[in-house]
């Protein structure tokens, strides 16, 4: 079995890749019967010598090989027919510019696996950039503190060499007695979290957080219990709320009140409120000045999110009088915020080796086994020219409807 991997093609430029060469060579020692090719790349964040110097071989055409490894979007015209591909295609969500895409896939006759919707058998994600999301969305928090009250000035995360020399840049500063809300759970929460252990901030419950006065930083976590609430009054209900997010509403108040950052990495759904509107935002007792949003849902749960930034340009102000965007710390009466929409490529290669760790462990294994747990199964978009069962809801998407 041959695998090849990729050379990102989608603009901006991606410097991760899903393998490291270490990691090249550590897949075909566990799996034998497996062989690796790579296909030459300027920009990848580990060069073409550092897998052509551990044996791995570099080639251009990769046409010969059963399975195909990227990370984002692969460009349309660089599908090669009747090929498995494993990348994030986002497509789930029918996302209208990756619409031809997906119609390239099926008329290609292309196994698509889709590294968003790859689950083990209790239906958890197991694989992704979560984390590296979160870790770098915390550090570019406290960068727009620091210039926005001209405090301290952290290196940008992506002029790091890695996360290590990250962490040390943290080490040099002192955060104020601010208040600090993180809401979600996951993955990229737990990132988050990483970030404020490692800075000693101090947790405290949310009701510790809305009532108690603070001589030093500290946070707060918050689910989803803590900041919607029912349209008709009754208990809040998790599952509930997951299946109907339609019945409810916001009741983030009263910590947009108490909070002076706010670290947004809480999954969206659509039909779920928003965590403010831009009414509350405008309201004096509105205490929040810096907004990390992490989840980048534009126009979504965060009115102040209009716009995706950039890892160049990663900054800018919410006018919440005028709901209109200004230029980064230009006005005090602003609130700042980060939105990069890819900030697992601020350290690619850290989150490469991490992202090549969890496919060596947790896909691998039925990706080039016999998929007992349909891990595969579950995560293949398309199969023999058709969308599979689970996302044959995309018909009409492909379709052009």
């Amino acid at each position: 079995m041959k695998i090849g991997i990729l050379r990102e093609g989608k603009t901006p430029p991606d410097k991760r890749v899903p393998l490291t060469p270490e990691q090249c060579i550590e897949v075909q020692q566990k799996f034998p019967n497996v062989s690796i090719l790579v296909q030459p790349s300027p920009i990848r964040s580990f060069k073409n010598k550092e897998y052509s110097n551990l044996g791995i071989k570099l080639n251009e055409d990769l046409s010969d090989c059963d399975i195909l490894l990227g990370v984002k979007e692969v460009r349309i015209e660089d599908f090669i027919e009747g090929k498995i591909y494993l990348f994030f295609s986002h497509t789930i969500k029918k996302q209208k510019y990756n619409r031809k895409l997906l119609q390239a896939v099926l008329e290609k006759n292309i196994q698509l696996v889709d590294y968003e919707v790859l689950t083990n058998k209790e239906g958890f994600r197991i694989i992704g950039f979560g984390r590296f999301a979160g870790l770098v969305g915390a550090y570019n928090g406290f960068r727009v503190f620091g210039l926005r009250e001209n405090l301290f000035e952290l290196k940008p995360a992506h002029l790091c060499e890695d996360l290590l020399e990250m962490y040390s840049e943290l080490d040099k500063i002192k955060i104020p007695p601010i208040k600090i809300s993180v809401t979600g759970d996951g993955r990229v929460a737990g990132g988050v979290l990483e970030i404020l252990e490692h800075l000693k901030i101090k947790r405290v419950s949310p009701e510790s957080f809305l009532t108690e006065k603070e001589t030093n930083p500290v946070y707060t976590q918050l689910l989803p219990a803590n900041y919607v609430q029912r349209k008709d009054g009754n208990t809040f209900d998790l599952i509930h709320f997951f299946n109907h997010p339609e019945m409810y509403e916001n009741a983030f108040q009263p910590f947009a009140k108490a909070t002076d950052m706010l670290i947004a990495s809480a999954y969206w759904h659509p039909k779920a409120p928003v965590l403010f509107t831009a009414d509350e935002m405008k309201q004096a007792n509105f205490n929040i000045s810096v907004i990390s949003d992490i989840t980048c849902d534009i126009e979504g749960s965060i009115p102040s999110t209009k716009k995706a930034s950039t890892i160049d340009d990663p900054f800018y102000d919410y006018n919440p009088e005028t709901g209109e965007l200004e230029t980064a710390f230009s006005n005090l009466n602003n609130i700042s915020v980060q939105a990069v929409d890819n900030l697992p490529c601020e350290l690619p290669k850290d989150a490469s080796l991490d992202f090549g760790r969890n496919l060596i462990e947790k896909v691998f294994p039925s990706l080039f086994g016999n998929d007992v747990d349909e891990v595969v199964k579950r995560g293949s978009i398309t199969k023999d020219g058709k969308l599979t069962k689970r996302f044959s809801y995309l018909q009409g998407f492909a379709d052009g409807e």
